[in-house]
């Protein structure tokens, strides 16, 4: 009963040291320097989705949204130009965003 106690706490505590050595590390491996540019980074991401989702010109399931610091990448397709650019508006006008990359394809 011992041995498996001692067992018990010796796999908790290193599964915690590994958490304590991994976790840190997913900003780092998008490029954020802070786990407070991963988190605006998703707000901008967030934000942006749902303003296409409540605009009816732009197809939000057609097109995927990510951010990294700051700049936003926008890609997928569109039915038209006018879809294109007004997805690329949307992007613009979130707070926070300091670029948008538009590599949306419209479909022929």
């Amino acid at each position: 009963m011992l041995a498996r106690t001692t067992l018990a706490a010796a796999l908790a505590a290193t599964l915690s040291a590994a958490a304590l050595v991994v976790l840190p590390g997913c900003a780092v491996v998008r490029g954020q320097e802070t786990v407070g540019s991963y988190v605006d980074d998703a707000t901008i991401t967030t934000q942006v989705k749902a303003k296409m989702i409540d605009n009816k010109q732009v197809d939000a399931g057609a097109i995927k949204v990510e951010t990294l610091n700051g700049t936003v990448m926008l890609s997928g397709f569109a039915k038209n130009e006018t879809e294109r650019s007004t997805a690329e508006s949307i992007a613009k006008n979130v707070n926070g965003v300091k670029s948008v990359k538009n590599e949306i394809a419209i479909r022929p």
